[in-house]
């Protein structure tokens, strides 16, 4: 286990992330990109068995949150660190611009509803901290109430924690230029033409703005029941390598047992 390299990239509380002096394309100690495949698989191998542990044992749960500028890679960490494990145990929540049954109560409500239960490993794409970041650069509700929000997460996770689900927060630190390339690579590809929606370039005009209002959302809710990783992501190998080594670090620290069998089981013959 490379317990420095999780401490690279961890964001103690009460401290701010930096991220305008963060180097998105760090490999973190790594080596080259063979090197950083050849570690992110033998750990997606124990993480499919830790996985399994998880979901027998059913009595915790695991909430990985992905969080980042667009194109910074929140899809594709999901296909390649998950694509080993078993469905039944995880649950995938993406958060989009709310609907009118969302709108209509707390801006939790629809993040609360899809927590992982007991015994599962979730994974939100994008998540609760829209309501923070997003609200506040496109100057959808007054600064005291996104303000606010800041300590109602705090506690939120902290409840989240109480009751057995360990929440690990990644926010994937892409640079500018490596944005403008993905967004170009999408207009490029016919394949991928689909995903590529003009406001993104509106967005991406707000680069700074959206630096700004992560960099203090971070500082602000990174705690010691949901602590913050700043993982560097404009080389993918050392994205999935990083969250790999957080998730069986993670899992394997929670000392997780398997169910006993029954006591009766010694030289049963199946007829």
């Amino acid at each position: 286990m490379k317990a420095e390299l999780i401490e690279q990239v961890r964001i103690a509380p009460g401290t701010t992330p930096g991220l305008p002096d963060r180097d998105p394309g760090a490999r973190l100690g790594l080596g080259g990109k063979k090197d950083g495949h050849r570690y992110r698989d033998t750990l997606l191998t124990e993480l499919a068995d830790l996985q399994a542990l998880l979901w027998a044992e059913d009595r915790r749960a695991v909430l990985l949150v992905l969080q980042g500028m667009d194109t910074a890679g929140k899809d594709g960490t999901i296909r390649r660190i998950f694509s080993g494990v078993n469905p039944q145990g995880v649950r995938v929540a993406g958060f989009k611009a709310p609907s009118d049954n969302e709108l209509d109560h707390d801006y939790l409500w629809r993040v609360h509803r899809v927590v992982p239960r007991r015994g599962e490993l979730g994974i939100f794409n994008r998540s609760h901290y829209e309501d923070v970041a997003v609200v506040r650069v496109l100057d959808l509700v007054e600064e005291a109430r996104w303000r606010a929000r800041f300590r109602h997460i705090r506690e939120f996770e902290r409840l989240l924690h109480d009751e057995g689900t360990t929440v690990l927060k990644v926010f994937l630190h892409i640079s500018r230029d490596e944005q403008r390339e993905r967004l170009q690579a999408r207009i490029d590809d016919p394949a991928k033409r689909w995903k590529f929606n003009h406001d993104d370039i509106d967005m991406r005009a707000r680069w700074d703005d959206f630096t700004a209002a992560y960099e203090e959302a971070i500082a602000e809710t990174s705690s010691d029941w949901a602590s913050w990783y700043v993982v560097p992501a404009d080389r993918k190998w050392v994205r999935d390598a990083v969250i790999a080594e957080l998730l069986v670090s993670t899992l394997r620290g929670m000392d997780l047992q398997r169910p006993a069998a029954p006591d009766d089981l010694e030289g049963l013959v199946i007829p």
